[in-house]
């Protein structure tokens, strides 16, 4: 008797059309694990969304993710056939998981056959970008300026912070272009960036030269990488919540890297500026920033987030106000009961926005909750804990780092308690 093969058995009985059907769901659901992937989402909603798209789609499929692969598993345990996708970890592309939380929503309603959902999404990646790199430019410029006000330095270092948000720009984009030098990018742009921050800053002598770095490098840190970490470990999500977390930390240590070894650059440098313009320290770089810039701040940091997020340029307005409802909640909750509690609320406040725009809208609440989300972030504290450790204040940077522990812990748990404020669990969600 010859043996019948797994996947034979498992067909058998099955019309050839039923059987296309459910070979073109498996692509659908793979390229759809691959792009949601590839595009930033994290594990907990990626395993979530795919396992409902799979339901509806009449696949009995497991899913695990991790920030470099994806396993997936179709069909009976005894039956199983498991599909292995190498990836690599993606940085969120709001534009990009929009489209696919519409053709995910098309494909399991049954307005179109899988078959045209994975050609949309085929299409997708060959689309060029939504933003010219002269405006993403621009908007790396415009963050830094936005996040100089927050940090209430004086005039001249907003413009000092603009200049060296150019200049992250300028190294962020060069390095990203090859493979072989993408990874040196954050150490790279830190050193740059640090030491024209603490030359300008002895030459200026306004006081402010670690301020003006950490504006100029804010796009790089990985607050929201260690904040999505945390959320995933709170979901027992423990080998991607691991593995990103590891992940931020080393992007924290090449980012002091660069530091330390850009502020003694720094110091070198600034005396020969100085004797090149001896005049600069009399110019009016000390002036106070009025208390306005921080709310034009709070208009500019929006903005700057969704061209560098690739966000629709439809959902700008959705994205500003949900920036700012974030961050007007953790500023003022946090003046009156502390910034953990502050965090909390804000991440609450914006998850569970999110969620409900999502739900009435039929959109992918990502949209509006990663920048939201991005506005509060300690990857300042974090920054400045790593500067501690590398001077040798080790009691200093450890009392830092416990801090960003807590102020993360609890943003990952208003984001949880968002979900569950808005039940948005129970749908399909990416």
């Amino acid at each position: 008797m010859i043996p019948i093969s797994p996947l034979r058995g498992a067909l058998a009985g099955r019309t050839l059309p039923d059987m296309a059907d459910s070979l073109a769901a498996r692509r659908f659901i793979l390229q759809l694990a691959r792009a949601l992937h590839q595009h930033g989402t994290p594990a907990n909603r990626l395993e979530a969304a795919l396992t409902a798209a799979a339901r509806q789609l009449g696949l009995k499929a497991e899913f695990f993710s991790t920030p470099t692969s994806i396993m997936v598993g179709i069909g009976d345990v005894e039956q199983q056939h498991v599909h292995l996708l190498r990836v690599e970890p993606g940085e969120p592309n709001l534009g990009q998981l929009a489209r696919l939380g519409e053709v995910t929503r098309r494909v399991v309603e049954g307005e179109i056959a899988p078959t045209e959902g994975l050609a949309l999404i085929d299409a997708m990646d060959r689309e060029p970008p939504v933003y010219k790199p002269w405006l993403v430019v621009l908007a790396f410029v415009l963050a830094s300026a936005a996040v100089a006000c927050f940090l209430r330095v004086r005039a001249g270092d907003v413009v000092i912070a603009s200049f060296l948000g150019l200049i992250t720009a300028a190294v962020s984009l060069s390095t990203s272009r090859f493979e072989s030098t993408r990874h040196i990018t954050e150490p790279l742009a830190a050193f740059v960036v640090t030491t024209m921050a603490f030359a300008f800053d002895g030459v200026m002598r306004s006081g402010n030269g670690f301020l003006t770095s950490l504006a100029g490098l804010v796009i790089l840190m990985p607050g929201l990488t260690f904040t999505v970490a945390l959320s995933e470990l709170s979901t027992r999500h423990l080998a991607s919540g691991t593995a990103r977390m590891s992940g931020a930390l080393v992007t924290f240590l090449g980012l002091g890297f660069g530091l330390a070894l850009g502020a003694k650059t720094g110091v070198v440098l600034e005396h020969i500026l100085r004797e090149q313009v001896p005049g600069a320290a009399q110019f009016s770089w000390t002036t106070p920033l009025p208390a306005w810039t921080e709310w034009a701040a709070l208009l500019v940091a929006p903005l700057a987030f969704t061209v560098l997020l690739n966000g629709p340029p439809r959902d700008a307005p959705l994205i500003v106000l949900a920036c700012a409802a974030a961050y007007l909640t953790s500023k003022f909750a946090g003046a009156t009961y502390g910034e953990e509690l502050g965090a909390f609320l804000g991440a609450l406040v914006v998850s569970a926005g999110s969620n409900v725009f999502a739900r009435v809208k039929r959109r992918v609440a990502m949209v509006t909750q990663v920048p939201g989300l991005l506005i509060l972030v300690p990857g300042s504290v974090g920054f400045r804990s790593v500067q501690s450790l590398l001077g040798q204040e080790i009691e200093t940077g450890i009392q830092t780092g416990f801090r960003v522990a807590i102020i993360g812990i609890s943003l990952a748990a208003g984001m949880l308690a968002g979900n569950v404020v808005t039940r948005a669990t129970n749908r399909i969600r990416v």
